[in-house]
């Protein structure tokens, strides 16, 4: 899953993105509200962490623009302000939940996973697919009960996949939730991540669509 923070405390910033990274979301960053604006507007994100008190635009217009040009992706939104108005603008504008600084890291964690979830109609932290369970708040992936070890990539394909189950994503959809802006989006890596990911679960789940991409289904 790939994830915008848009934070103008740097400090702050890398802390978010290093926990991110380090439980397998692909972490882009910006640290002020224009750049943030532009990323949000023109790349593909499963989700985005957003201060309100940015420079040179603030959070509120920019979820207001976000969902204006249709942009749906959830907004967490993050504040230090006090007065409950603050946090009911921030809704009202199109955010999907908040978080108060100062903030325990498992807490954004915990409220990022429920908005992705919920986003592609996930109610429980298990996304089953037949035979494999994955579960999100662990990384824990199982078939038929057996646990199998993943590759921090092969995991965050399978998610992907598993949240947008009987989906057709294709390969660019792919590399664009799963790889960072800098990335080379030409490349034929995914390719070789959906063969390793289809041998090590053993089960025919991953249906390649000839011209199109490829479709997670549950075995019949």
């Amino acid at each position: 899953m790939r994830i915008l923070v848009v934070e103008d405390d740097r400090d702050l910033n890398r802390q978010l993105v290093e926990a991110l990274n380090g439980v397998g979301y692909v972490a882009d960053r910006a640290y002020d509200g224009e750049e943030g604006y532009f990323l949000g507007d023109t790349e593909s994100y499963d989700a985005v962490v957003l201060d309100l008190g940015l420079p040179k635009m603030d959070g509120i217009s920019i979820v207001e623009r976000w969902r204006e040009n249709s942009r749906s992706m959830p907004v967490l939104i993050l504040t230090a302000r006090d007065r409950w108005s603050d946090k009911v603008a921030g809704i009202d504008a199109g955010a999907d939940d908040y978080v108060v600084k100062p903030f325990h890291m498992e807490e954004v964690l915990a409220r990022l996973r429920a908005l992705i979830r919920r986003a592609s109609g996930h109610a429980s932290s298990e996304l089953v697919c037949g035979p494999i369970t994955l579960d999100t708040k662990t990384s824990r992936v199982t078939v038929n009960g057996s646990q199998i070890k993943l590759t921090s990539l092969e995991f965050a394909l399978l998610s992907f996949l598993m949240h947008h189950q009987g989906e057709i994503i294709s390969r660019t959809g792919l590399t664009e939730h799963l790889y960072d802006q800098d990335f080379d989006r030409d490349s034929n890596t995914i390719e070789v991540f959906i063969g390793r990911l289809r041998k090590k679960l053993g089960i025919d789940v991953i249906e390649t669509i000839r011209g199109m991409g490829y479709r997670l289904k549950a075995p019949e």
